[in-house]
């Protein structure tokens, strides 16, 4: 097959960096698999990996005609099979090229949430058995599950390569112990719990020595940096440590003791058989063990918790408790590295990515139901826009909709997890 691949972004990300590595699979398997989108960060990732890489035009507003047409021509001049795009820009401007061209769009959205305008009829991969069986409940027919992908590979335990030096570098000493979460500074999402982790912190130096360190950046820098400095002022210097973005953050998750995060990252953290508290909102933190894990292959790895004010403490009390039991934090690395190798590897994921290509392209819904489906998307998209604008006159727009809206709590007490579904 011939595969287009549209990620949403080419910042460093879990989506993008999960598109860009199993595009990498797939490639492995003999289908030719180009990278399309705008130049970032991940752009040394894909060179690092051998993908060909053909820069979009400038997107503008959304969906774009110009990134449509561009995508129109590569198909027609490359024989494209698949247009695969990630999010729902991509996805609604891969599905309008489609269907002016010979290709087959698939859409993926590893957001915890789908967007109700991606057309219904469009073949759909989401991250969660939860957000799946959502989808069907309300009318998607196409619609399957392909958890985020890890190269086990190139993230493990045996990796050495720069841990020594950025403990020099940003003073890691045995004094303390180490917790590190690689994430994004989102006030959507995931401030809460940096913030909160900040506290837990706080509170566990008053007899346990530990610093928290954090990997990232992004539009909630500001109150992220405010924090630290009370948290340092309160409880030494070097107890919240923060790195800034990395291009390579694998010797951040290398030299940890524990680590925290959501989604992708919270699997490339088990990668390198560390503990992993799980992080979600209103206060939600829990250990992964061999008693927890269903939950989360069921909600992806994310939660939703009683209360905000319940974080700290929460978090609090189980990093005291793994801390303080070196044995129990082997098996536990041992567990996750396990799962991650046996479940999440990229190389499993590609298999599964490829078996779901060959299904789009087999299935045909036909010229009316696609018409049908085509105008039924574009209405929801219409009215989600105008929302949208009258949003933002009033001041309340969120920068990220589909995280700030999560399948998990919003449905928890009406979807129950299925026997069969893991």
């Amino acid at each position: 097959m011939r595969i287009l691949v549209y990620p949403h972004d080419l910042g460093l990300g879990g989506s993008q960096l999960n598109a860009v590595e199993l595009a990498a699979g797939v490639a492995a398997l003999g289908h030719s698999v180009v990278i399309f989108g705008r130049p970032g960060a991940l752009n040394d990732r894909i060179e690092e990996l051998g993908l060909e890489f053909v820069e979009s035009p400038c997107p503008g507003r959304r969906p774009s005609p110009g990134v449509v047409a561009a995508l129109m021509t590569l198909v027609e001049e490359r024989h494209i099979d698949i247009l695969h795009g990630y999010e729902w820009p991509p996805a609604l401007e891969t599905v309008l090229a489609s269907r002016r061209s010979r290709a087959t769009a698939v859409v993926t959205v590893m957001s915890m949430s789908v967007p109700p305008f991606i057309p219904r009829n469009v073949a759909l991969l989401v991250g969660t058995a939860e957000i799946a069986a959502a989808e069907r409940r309300n009318g998607r027919r196409r619609v399957a599950v392909l958890e985020p992908p890890v190269d086990v590979a190139f993230n493990c335990p045996g990796f050495d390569s720069g841990v020594a030096g950025f403990r020099r570098r940003w003073h890691l000493d045995a004094g303390r112990m180490t917790v590190v979460s690689v994430t994004r500074f989102a006030h959507e999402l995931k401030l809460e719990g940096t913030l909160a982790a900040m506290d837990a912190v706080g509170i566990l130096n008053r007899d346990l020595p530990t610093r928290l360190v954090l990997v990232g950046d992004g539009p909630a820098r500001g109150e992220v940096e405010a924090k630290a400095r009370v948290i340092n002022a309160q409880a030494g210097a070097g107890t919240i440590v923060l790195t800034g973005q990395l291009a390579d953050p694998r010797p951040a998750y290398a030299a940890a003791d524990v680590s925290l995060g959501m989604g992708g990252s919270a699997l490339r953290a088990l990668a390198f058989a560390k503990p992993l508290v799980v992080q979600g909102e209103r206060g939600f933190w829990r250990l992964l063990t061999p008693d927890s894990v269903q939950d989360f292959l069921w909600t992806g790895w994310y939660g939703v918790g009683r209360s905000t004010a319940d974080g700290p403490g929460a978090l609090a009390g189980i990093l005291r408790e793994v801390l303080g039991d070196e044995h129990r934090r082997r098996d536990l690395g041992d567990f996750g590295r396990t799962l991650v190798e046996e479940r999440f590897s990229v190389t499993r994921a590609a298999r599964s990515q490829e078996g779901h290509y060959l299904a789009a392209l087999d299935e045909s819904t036909g010229t009316l139901p696609t018409l049908a489906g085509d105008a039924a998307g574009l209405a929801r998209y219409a009215r989600y826009y105008a929302a949208k604008r009258v949003r933002r006159a009033l001041g309340r727009e969120r920068a990220d909709d589909f995280n700030a809206r999560p399948v998990t709590g919003s449905a928890r007490s009406s979807l129950q997890i299925p026997t069969d579904a893991l």
